[in-house]
């Protein structure tokens, strides 16, 4: 289920057309298989506008999830562009060799912080993936190198300047793998079926506008938790602004 939730218009289709289904297979139960008996109606009207409630909890839970985690990752981003660009002024207290190699490192880093946000190509991603690790394990090996060979608290503090670069490309990650769990999504999909269902067993009328409406205002919902819940895919992204506002600064003479 996780590649359909990876594509918010898909999912935003795959629900309309379920719900859409739902609801026309409750009106066929109703006239053609267990008609309601003389008295139930007043049984349905209490039992609709409970699993609506019951549907709209939940739709607001998941997107109340979706935006944390959202938000989390443009913090987690703004993070990562305060750490390099700390780290590229602290390099200055290293041996002059060490200050030159850590910027230059930093630079290229940089640029695939930036390709990291931007990329959607699985392959590119991979290859993004594996430039950083490299990268990060010449950076740490530059300042370690440099602390060995001065171990003074000013040269810790660019060690350390350097930890908090490699300890925020973590916490980056861990924000764009955590989404909302699937479970969580067989629950709305399963109860929102239900009540479109329940809609259409109970209605008076075929022609009732509930018909369409639900459907589709569910159907929004949805799209909307998928768009903001899928860090690489829809319309609500995050923009690296801040990598690339550093990365300008810091080619500029």
């Amino acid at each position: 289920m996780r590649n359909l939730l990876d594509f918010p218009l898909l999912v935003f289709a795959f629900s309309l057309a379920a719900m859409w289904l739902a609801t026309e297979f409750g009106v066929f139960i109703r006239k053609r298989v267990l008609p309601l008996a003389q008295g139930e109606q007043q049984d349905f009207d209490i039992v609709i506008p409970g699993t609506l409630t019951l549907l709209g909890l939940i739709i607001g839970f998941s997107f109340s999830v979706v935006t944390g985690r959202y938000d989390q990752r443009k913090n987690y981003e703004e993070a990562e562009a305060n750490a390099i660009g700390t780290e590229y002024l602290r390099a200055d207290v290293l041996a002059a060799p060490d200050t030159a190699k850590v910027r230059d490192l930093l630079k290229k880093y940089l640029d695939q912080r930036i390709l990291f946000y931007q990329s959607r190509d699985v392959q590119t991603l991979a290859k993004v993936d594996r430039d950083t690790a490299e990268l990060q394990n010449e950076l740490w090996s530059v300042a370690r190198t440099a602390s060995a060979a001065e171990p003074t608290c000013v040269v810790a503090l660019a060690v350390s300047g350097m930890n908090d670069v490699l300890n925020s490309q973590g916490y980056t990650q861990a924000a764009w793998w955590y989404r909302l769990p699937t479970a969580a999504w067989d629950l709305m999909f399963a109860i929102a079926l239900f009540s479109t269902w329940l809609v259409g067993y109970g209605s008076h009328r075929r022609t009732m506008a509930g018909f369409q409406v639900l459907p589709l205002v569910v159907s929004i919902s949805f799209l909307l938790i998928a768009d903001i819940d899928s860090p690489r895919r829809g319309f609500i992204l995050v923009v690296p602004q801040n990598l690339i506002s550093l990365s300008h600064s810091l080619q500029s003479p």
